[in-house]
Parts: structure tokens; sequence; C-alpha cells
């Protein structure tokens, strides 16, 4: 990821996720063929290390499904050296629309910057930098928890609108590991059959995708990466006497 990289650092929008098999993930392909095109960037390997309070605050309220919740987590499309930048993320969603903000900094930056948090600023001095920094304070625990990697192809639409469409597949998740430097593993979280869909838009869903959707039958689901990394990896292994209900 080159340095010089230009970003979008501030989004909001409408996320809806649909599960299907690669049979229905080829259909829909087909669908988008005459709308959307694939991003410049192509396939990527996305890593993400999710940050969660000491006791596992921020994950517990979301699978509680509230009107708000929110998250933090670091995230680069490669495995990255010293040097390399990575993304921080702030992710908050109030009444189903999703708020992300999110900075861009050398890792070698963040890594000495989490080592001393408490006694120096944020390497990057912003406003986007500063709410960082505050979540740090707030939730004063808060420390990297979850390895999340997953290869992603994203599309946009061709008519100029900000619909996007990704496929997401090989979802893994591990405790261990916890860096963007790492390589990829971790146990399986959708079956290896499944593609995670997400559509993320402003404003509505165009009348081609909807007709595929019915199409294919395919229904939204409240399906959470972070969330079902820990159910499978960390819920039964330290919580089992905490009730979480999903719908």
């Amino acid at each position: 990821m080159g340095n010089n990289m230009a970003y979008q650092a501030v989004f909001k929008r409408y996320e809806m996720k649909y599960m299907m098999t690669r049979k229905q993930h080829k259909a829909v392909l087909e669908a988008m063929l005459a709308y959307m095109r694939l991003d410049k960037f192509g396939h990527t390997q996305i890593r993400n290390v999710y940050f969660d309070t000491e006791n596992y605050r921020l994950v517990r309220r979301s699978i509680e499904k509230p009107s708000y919740k929110e998250k933090l987590r670091i995230r680069s499309y490669e495995k990255v050296r010293a040097q390399d930048k990575i993304f921080v993320e702030l992710k908050k969603k109030y009444d189903d629309v999703v708020y992300k903000r999110r900075e861009s900094l050398p890792y070698i930056d963040l890594s000495a910057w989490l080592e001393n948090e408490s006694s120096v600023p944020f390497p990057v001095d912003t406003q986007i930098g500063r709410e960082i920094a505050y979540f740090f304070t707030y939730y004063q625990t808060i420390e990297a928890k979850v390895f999340l990697s997953y290869e992603r192809e994203a599309f946009y639409a061709l008519d100029g609108s900000d619909f996007r469409v990704t496929f997401d597949e090989n979802i893994l998740a591990r405790r261990e590991g916890l860096s963007l430097s790492e390589g990829i593993w971790g146990e399986r979280l959708i079956d290896q059959d499944c593609v995670l869909m997400e559509i993320k838009t402003s404003g509505g869903v165009p009348l081609w995708m909807t007709r595929v959707l019915a199409q294919e039958r395919l229904y939204k689901t409240s399906f959470s990466k972070y969330g079902t990394a820990y159910l499978n990896l960390i819920y039964g292994a330290e919580d089992a006497d905490r009730k979480i209900f999903i719908a």
C-alpha cells in the first residue's frame, strides 16, 4: 500500500449483508455486469485487528443489538512492514446508519503510540486522530483482541452513485499473532461454500439488484465477523455462564 494513496476518511451509509452460496454468488455477479465494475484494487486480502476492553464490552454490546454501538479496528490490505501505512478505523452504528471515520499512519508510529498512549498525543493531529485517542481514554482497558482476515472483491456503480457491493470469503479469525505484519491463518468463520455480500449505499438499492435478490431468495442477515469470532473463539471458553441471544 503506497504511502501517498488517497483515501476516503469519512463514511455515512447503510450496510446490508447477505450470506450466499457460490452458485448464488455467480448469479449475482452476472446480474451486476451491466451496472458495476471491480474497483481499482481488484482482489484484496484484508487484515484487521479488533480492539476491545478487558471484558469484551464492545463486542458484547454489539451482539445484544442496541440502537447504538461502536468498535475500533486497525486494517491493512496487505502484509505490512514497519513503515507501511495502515488504517485506524472508528465504526459506529446508530438506527441502521453506519458512520465510519478513519485515519492513516505508518504502522510503526501507531505501534509506538499504543505502548505509551497515556503519556503522548496521537501521532496524527487531526479531528479523527483526537477521536481515536479519546476512544482509548474512555474505554481505558482497550487492547488488541482478535485478528480477522478475509479475501474481498469490491465493486463500484457505473452510474456515478455511491452504491457499492463487496464479496468476502475465506473469513478467518484467531486470538494470537495480533499484528498486521503477521501471515494469514486462523479458524474459519463461514463455510467454504459460502460468500458474504455487503451492499453499501447512502441511498436506495437499485431495482436491478432488488430483482436479483428476489430471484435468488437472498435475505438480509445480521452476521458480524467480529461478533462471530467472539462467540466461536472466546465466549464458549471464557464466558459459558452468560446468555447471549441472537435474533
